[in-house]
């Protein structure tokens, strides 16, 4: 029986970022609160750190022997939150040196240093994939928080999950704000409308009205 690669998933798994002293970075990445999952050293030459971000499907390593990279060369790796003031404060409350909220004149390539104009504060419609913070590692590497709420058309596909109780728990409340009206009405049918618009959210397809 053979099968056809489009049967077959192929999931980020981990980003490798470039550092020049692997014990501060690992320092760094525990005060994120990040997971160590690994810290293996095979020999005076080789040596493996790896991290995930909370509620993430992948991850990232770094250490001794593992990238010819130049430290520091890692640009824009992106983190999607469904908050972003939330997620920003809890940056500073770590320690990190986090940049303002912002949001790009125009579309999105301002998340890159240098090309376009950033705008302080939240995206004005907090439209989805429009509103920034960034932060860098000891070493440079670069990192973007970006607020995602509603996914592109098929960028979620099978089953559908939620990272985080607190990301489930914001979905409920957007669903919860845009049921309005409907909620004072006491709607026999509130669940299957929640139900509803948070899986149509996920997936980017037209919201229940």
């Amino acid at each position: 029986m053979s099968t056809s690669v489009a049967n077959v998933d192929m999931k980020l798994e981990v980003v490798v970022i470039p550092v020049s002293d692997v014990d501060r970075a690992k320092a760094f990445y525990s005060k994120l609160g990040w997971r160590l999952d690994a810290d293996r050293v095979v020999g005076a030459d080789f040596r493996l750190i790896q991290f995930t971000p909370p509620g993430s499907g992948s991850s990232v390593q770094f250490g001794v022997n593992l990238t010819p990279a130049a430290p520091g060369s890692a640009r824009a790796m992106l983190l999607a939150v469904s908050d972003i003031e939330a997620a920003r404060e809890e940056l500073i409350a770590r320690g990190v040196e986090a940049s303002e909220i912002f949001h790009c004149e125009n579309g999105t390539a301002c998340r890159f240093p240098g090309i376009g104009v950033r705008v302080t504060g939240p995206q004005i419609e907090r439209l989805s994939y429009s509103s920034f913070v960034s932060f860098t590692d000891p070493d440079g590497n670069g990192w973007l928080l970006q607020e995602v709420t509603m996914r592109l058309p098929g960028r979620v596909a099978g089953e559908m999950t939620y990272a985080s109780v607190h990301d489930l728990a914001q979905a409920m409340m957007r669903a919860a704000e845009a049921h309005g009206k409907h909620e004072a009405q006491v709607d026999p049918n509130w669940a299957d409308w929640y139900a509803a618009y948070m899986v149509r959210e996920q997936t980017g397809e037209e919201l229940p009205r």
